[in-house]
């Protein structure tokens, strides 16, 4: 059966990508960006999509528009908090007034959105919440300590949502991709400004970056449809093998610190 999407941020990046995919299958999809006109690419798939203003720290926009698309198509099958950007700056660069932006939009947008999507699906007796989190949600890098704080915040949220959910036939799941070729470190990104105290470390940070591989944000979209097709889909899926490798090397030493220190957690 054909499934109705509400997708945020889905002008660009991860966002267009699950867009045209669930369209070109032949489901339909509300699609939100801060400018209607960024939209422009998804609006030859006529009356199947539907494209909506908005900006997600807006928590009376975030109900308004949720409660249109369902109006609108009758139904909200899959809802995906995928608005968001990555903030650059060294831990003590990063100013108040950037902190709460992040969390603004990572945190606090994918928040009122999945509220006002939650009373929609229980009526319904089924509906899946999909968060666009990060391997940076899962591992931390230099550089990006606050975007980090935002995904981590997300991932803790969203696994007890999934827990006070689970008997009201709403899933969620939690997609942690690694390094994709979207422009989440160009034009989407912020940054502090600079601290000539981490110029040497910055320059190596940035060195790192460069040598990254990048996937292809089509071929997590159509890893994103399994998911959403599944019967029984998982809390958390990590996308591309860049962040599959990283996340298994962080948890096994994670597991063996805490193996070290396994007489002193007891004592404590």
């Amino acid at each position: 059966m054909s499934k109705v999407w509400f997708i945020t941020g889905a002008s660009r990046g991860f966002g267009e990508a699950f867009a045209r995919a669930a369209l070109v299958r032949g489901d339909r999809v509300a699609g939100t960006a801060r400018r209607l006109d960024d939209l422009q690419g998804l609006r030859s798939y006529g009356d199947a999509f539907l494209p909506l203003v908005l900006d997600v720290t807006d928590r009376e926009a975030d109900f308004a528009m949720v409660q249109q698309a369902r109006q609108h198509f009758g139904a909200l099958d899959v809802v995906v908090n995928n608005a968001g950007y990555g903030h650059f700056g060294f831990f003590e660069e990063i100013t108040e007034d950037e902190a709460r932006a992040q969390l603004e939009t990572n945190v606090f947008g994918a928040m009122w959105i999945t509220q006002a999507a939650l009373p929609i699906m229980r009526e319904q007796g089924r509906g899946h919440i999909i968060q666009i989190s990060s391997i940076g949600g899962v591992a931390a890098f230099p550089s990006l300590s606050i975007y980090h704080a935002s995904k981590w915040a997300l991932e803790g949220m969203s696994e007890a949502l999934a827990q006070e959910v689970a008997g009201q036939g709403i899933k969620v799941t939690l997609v942690e991709p690694g390094s994709y070729g979207t422009d989440w470190a160009g034009s989407s990104a912020k940054w502090s400004t600079p601290n000539p105290l981490y110029d040497g470390f910055r320059q190596a940070t940035a060195q790192r970056a460069g040598q990254a591989t990048y996937g292809d944000a089509t071929q997590a979209a159509q890893a994103l449809l399994k998911v959403v097709d599944s019967e029984n889909p998982p809390l958390r899926v990590l996308f591309g093998a860049q962040a599959f490798d990283i996340a298994q090397g962080v948890h096994a030493q994670r597991v063996q610190t805490w193996q070290e220190w396994e007489a002193v957690s007891r004592e404590a």
